[in-house]
């Protein structure tokens, strides 16, 4: 007869190895000074494997625009979600990540088992989840994950660069490049800037002045 100690160390691993659907999660957008956080869930389709996936940031932005159009046509399912800059000011941008991240797999047609989460936190899900350093280079799902949340966003700072051409979103996608600061301190803060951030904050300062 197995010990109780036995059965609940077997009981904790059968909880943890759920059988079905898994759930790949990452985001974009967690440094820069202006723009939401965007997070993704993707849940691949083993019968049609895509090539080339990867951590979107080793990717080139042709790559990844191909890989975006692909992942959206051969995922089972996939959802991309955001958290706004009020919430992010509101928040903080770790809280609000973690908020988009729910989100995203909140959104997905079909429930997964498990979710593989890329870094060292998770979001509070009612589902199963790992936390998975560097995930994106290692797990395909969240490699598609990061590709969509990426090509989202960039899509969205390239819409904003079209309003405001002076701030140069279209090159750095809202992160604190010496030209973005730049421009900060000459035309001040937009609404899509997060005033929680230290660059954001003193440029209202100046411009308050």
């Amino acid at each position: 007869m197995r010990s109780k100690k036995f059965l609940q160390a077997e009981q904790a691993i059968l909880a943890w190895d759920v059988p079905g659907l898994v759930a790949g999660v990452d985001e974009a957008g967690r440094g820069p000074l202006a723009g939401p956080v965007v997070a993704a869930a993707v849940i691949l389709d083993d019968h049609q494997p895509i090539k080339g996936l990867a951590d979107s940031k080793k990717l080139t932005a042709l790559r990844r625009e191909k890989l975006f159009d692909e992942i959206r046509a051969k995922a089972l399912c996939c959802s991309v979600a955001l958290a706004t800059v009020e919430e992010i000011d509101r928040l903080n941008i770790l809280q609000a990540t973690m908020l988009a991240m729910q989100r995203a797999v909140k959104g997905l047609r079909l429930k997964p088992a498990k979710v593989l989460v890329d870094g060292n936190r998770l979001p509070v899900l009612d589902v199963v989840a790992e936390a998975i350093v560097s995930g994106d280079a290692l797990v395909p799902a969240i490699s598609a994950a990061s590709i969509l949340a990426k090509v989202t966003r960039d899509r969205m700072l390239d819409e904003l660069h079209a309003l405001h051409p002076l701030y140069g979103f279209d090159r750095h996608k809202g992160y604190g490049t010496a030209q973005h600061v730049a421009a900060l301190r000459e035309h001040g803060p937009l609404p899509e800037h997060r005033r929680s951030f230290a660059p954001v904050a003193q440029a209202t300062k100046e411009h308050v002045a």
